[in-house]
């Protein structure tokens, strides 16, 4: 009745419908569709109580008694593996290695067990078991259980990080093992399980039922023999990791060893056997060196690769067939690195193996190979007939093997061996000009330091940060991986399908809020990979030290002079630099941040691998305290500059020295120092007849400047000129600048001096200004610190991240006093004698003098004192036309200031050239 009334005898909705529509049958029809659902719905209403409700179960008295001990037993289950998660989750922050000596451990600790078990019959339940488990598992056999897990066990103590090749021998072990007492089992008869459990025992036990059984079944006895040996030799294989083609060879080497068979000379890597005989035969050092060289350890192979990165490319020759010991030699010596512990694990070669690296003498089987023995930069001979003066360019690169000095000497065979000559010390002398004996300081002046860590537990729990950001905010992105550096830790984010990079760098907040680290520098992308990287501090700090990786560019036989050592990066990579090609570098940073650092190590470097004949150095040092201790290296072409008017006429006097270079260079046709240099060593240099003049090669002139700011406020207009005329002319001439400040703002390093100095290295900054202006991008604003620095070369596009090396002050005093001890510094008197003539000029003039000497010329030609003339004429403003004219009064040029009106000169243009003489300071005759 109600859908009746609703849809039908409301007066409101007719009158409604007929004043929309304007016919009062339409809502009539609009109105039947409406009364079907209410009609389903009442039909369904009344075949509901049709159906019957389903019957309760009568509950059981015991339901509730099951509930509880299910509850009970679910409760205890869920206690138990939360606390075993919890462990698991705790196990997660150890150290990696820690968790491999747990495995190794847990392995040598079941080796007691079972040798107690099964080599003096122990009682009890331990020994009852072991009786059951091992001796039913491989039955005569279970003497030898105990030594396999021991040798396991010690092969995870000594070498935790192979793990492929730890899994290798675990599956190769597994299949011999199971080969052997499959065939044990046969030879006792093959005895089943219904004869009973000491016949089993007796025999190859279950595993050689196991292993036997089925081929036996299948294919018959005759078979499963062979079938079997072959698995017993597969296994073998695996474990000693011998491909089958491999194997002759492999047993030759065997037999060799043993002394079975004789060498001859196509056993490659053994002639050295054939020379040292029996007793090198014997020798366990050699006998180290030999395997070493062959195996696949990854020390080995990370020292070749560093090597390799840094050794300079050697021009060859003919190789003679005697080379082949040459490079048993090469073999031994990468050997040797690689027991030395050398670069894999963050530490460069100690000086033995660089030496060994660098020998040239070999004596094999009465064939000696002599060459010139190098010194600590490898390219310099001890003959006093060469005078080892200047440097080499490094696009000359010059042999170094017997091949290519041509040095063979033969003996005769029919007389005895010559005795092996021990190896050279690494300070080799040197004969420098004046019959001077020069020897460069040790290495091992420099300490050591440790290897770095490639993974720690901090290490872990950032990586997990991360991806708990990343879910939280729903990125696809995972970490993938990671390369720790001594400072920070550079993580590689993959990003996923139709994901913006823009995502990971606007959580750079939400990151450093997760990780605890305000200094986060997010890279987009990782140079050469398609990856994102965040570098996030590290919260253990390693320190780099200046002897690591000089040692490094030591081995790699990089000879160069200006090669100098600038730190490790983010990767674990040391960082080398050779001035002579960036060829300039600006080094600017806050005060702390490690500016002073750089600069000792670039010094130290030079006085470790350069003669003074090689490199003379320039130092300027306005704050008269951090460059002190170089005072009287003879490395030195003028004492330490401390007074910046005189850093500036030191700077003008490089220019100056520069000229005469390129004099010299265009008169004979050379267009760089390292080529006339090289001339004049050959003996190419003819000079003209009548000549007393004499030529020595010019060597490197580096001048070091630590406080830039300093000199920029004594005479910015001269300190500028002779930077960028230096800047622009002087790399072909062998000279380089290094430019260190910590004020970093444009009043300082200008435009001009941007433009010219190609190579920079940023430390920490205090503002984002700082770094755009080291730069030109941001990025050293989010350094730490201590060393921490962008290093960005002449020709990159993204800056190195690296922590630069620390050299102390007891390491600095040795290598002076052995520097000092070597040679007294000889001095050019030209670099002085400018200072000592330098005229007095007025301290009111300033740097006004050139302007006001055209003033003066100019008001006395013209006989014409007027302001305003010298503003038209000078091109100058108001103010510096009436002081210029106010330095004029004083001077008796002009009379004095008659208001509006031009001032009267006083002087006559013949009294002219006395007058400026006078101004410039001059003694006017």
């Amino acid at each position: 009745m109600a859908s009746r009334t609703s849809g039908k005898g409301s007066p409101s909705a007719a009158g409604t419908a007929k004043g929309r529509t304007g016919r009062t049958a339409a809502p009539a029809k609009k109105a039947a569709p409406a009364r079907k659902p209410p009609a389903k719905k009442a039909a369904a209403a009344k075949r509901a109580p049709a159906r019957k409700a389903a019957a309760k179960p009568v509950p059981s008295p015991t339901s509730g008694v099951l509930r509880l001990v299910r509850a009970l037993w679910l409760g205890c289950a869920h206690a138990v593996g939360a606390v075993f998660r919890g462990i698991g989750h705790g196990a997660r922050n150890l150290d990696p290695a820690h968790r491999k000596d747990g495995v190794a451990l847990l392995l040598l600790a079941l080796a007691l067990i079972v040798a107690a078990g099964t080599w003096s019959n122990l009682s009890g339940p331990v020994g009852d078991l072991v009786t059951m488990l091992i001796t039913g598992l491989f039955g005569r056999l279970d003497l030898l259980v105990p030594i396999l897990l021991g040798v396991m066990a010690v092969r995870f103590i000594r070498h935790p990080e192979q793990s492929d090749a730890n899994g290798r021998i675990g599956v190769g072990l597994s299949a011999l093992v199971i080969g052997v007492l499959g065939l044990v089992h046969i030879a006792c008869g093959a005895p089943g399980r219904d004869e009973g459990t000491t016949a089993m025992q007796n025999a190859g036990g279950l595993i050689g039922w196991g292993a036997s059984k089925p081929l036996i079944f299948t294919m018959g006895a005759p078979l499963a023999v062979p079938m079997l040996v072959l698995l017993t030799i597969f296994g073998l294989l695996v474990v000693t990791a011998t491909p089958v083609n491999a194997i002759p060879q492999r047993l030759r080497r065997l037999g060799i060893r043993l002394g079975i068979i004789a060498p001859n000379e196509y056993d490659e890597g053994y002639g050295e056997e054939a020379a040292g005989g029996p007793a090198a035969r014997h020798d366990p050092d050699q006998w180290r060196a030999r395997s070493g060289a062959g195996s696949g350890d990854p020390a080995d192979s990370a020292e070749e690769e560093a090597l390799a990165r840094r050794r300079r490319p050697r021009k060859t020759a003919a190789r003679p067939a005697i080379d082949r010991e040459m490079d048993a030699v090469d073999v031994a010596a990468a050997a040797a690195a690689a027991l030395d512990g050398a670069v894999y694990g963050g530490m460069p070669p100690s000086p033995l193996v660089a030496d060994l690296t660098q020998g040239i003498t070999a004596e094999r089987e009465g064939v000696e190979v002599t060459a010139p023995v190098p010194t600590a930069r490898g390219g310099r001979s001890a003959e006093p007939a060469a005078p080892a003066a200047g440097a080499e360019s490094a696009e000359q690169p010059h042999a170094t093997t017997a091949a290519a000095s041509g040095t063979l000497a033969v003996p005769d065979l029919t007389k005895a061996p010559p005795q092996a000559q021990p190896l050279p010390p690494r300070a080799e002398q040197l004969q420098l000009r004046g019959d001077i004996t020069y020897s460069l300081p040790s290495l091992d002046l420099l300490e050591k330091g440790g290897p770095g860590k490639t993974r720690s537990a901090a290490n872990d729990a950032v990586v997990a940060a991360l991806r708990n950001v990343f879910t939280e905010f729903k990125v696809d992105a995972d970490v993938t991986g990671f390369t720790r550096g001594p400072t920070v830790t550079r993580y590689e984010v993959t990003l996923g399908a139709a994901v913006k990079v823009e995502r990971i760098t606007a959580l750079t907040k939400n990151i450093a809020y997760a990780v605890a680290s305000p200094d986060v520098r997010i890279i987009s992308p990782i140079p050469g990979k398609s990856a994102v990287g965040i570098e996030i501090p590290n919260t253990d700090r390693e320190m780099v030290n200046l002897g690591d990786v000089l040692r490094l560019a030591d081995a790699a036989e990089d000879d160069h002079p200006m090669l100098v050592a600038l730190g490790k990066d983010v990767e674990g990579g040391y960082v080398m630099a050779n001035l002579a090609k960036m060829p300039h570098v600006l080094v600017a940073g806050a005060t702390g941040s490690g500016k002073s650092s750089c600069i000792n190590c670039l010094i130290t470097s030079v006085m470790v691998r350069a003669t003074p004949e090689d490199v003379r150095m320039v130092l300027v040092d306005p704050k008269r305290v951090e460059l002190t201790a170089y005072e009287g290296i003879p490395h030195l072409i003028t004492p330490i500059i401390t007074n910046p008017k005189r850093a500036a006429e030191a700077l003008q006097w490089v220019v100056r020295e520069m000229d005469l270079r390129y004099d010299d260079l265009a008169a004979f046709g050379y267009r760089h120092i390292d080529d006339f240099n090289q001339a004049i060593r050959d003996g190419k240099i003819k000079l003209p007849p009548g000549s007393e003049r004499e030529l020595s090669p010019y060597p490197y002139l580096l001048v070091i400047v630590d406080e830039l700011a300093d000199l920029m406020m004594v005479a910015p207009r001269d300190v500028e000129d002779s930077i960028v005329r230096i800047t622009q002319l002087a790399r072909a001439a062998g000279i380089h600048l290094v430019l260190a400040t910590q004020r970093p703002s444009v009043d300082v390093v200008t435009g001009l001096i941007k433009a010219n100095v190609p190579s920079r290295l940023a430390f920490a900054t205090s503002s984002l200004a700082d770094s755009r202006v080291i730069l030109d991008q941001p990025g050293a604003e989010k350094l730490i610190g201590k060393g921490d620095g962008l290093f960005l070369p002449m020709g990159a596009n993204k800056p190195v991240r690296l922590q630069g090396a620390f050299v102390t002050e007891d390491e600095i005093a040795g290598i002076v006093q052995h520097c000092k001890d070597q040679m007294a510094p000889v001095f050019r008197d030209d670099v002085t004698v400018g200072q000592k003539q330098k005229k007095e000029i007025d301290e009111d003039i300033g740097d006004d003098l050139d302007l006001l000497c055209q003033a003066a010329e100019l008001v006395v030609t013209t006989q014409f004192g007027s302001t305003s003339m010298l503003q038209r004429k000078l091109r100058v403003g108001f103010a510096k036309a009436g002081r210029l004219m106010d330095l004029m009064e004083s001077r008796g040029i002009v009379g004095p200031s008659e208001g509006s009106k031009a001032r009267d000169v006083l002087l006559k243009a013949d009294e002219l050239d006395g007058v400026l003489a006078v101004i410039r300071g001059e003694t006017h005759s």
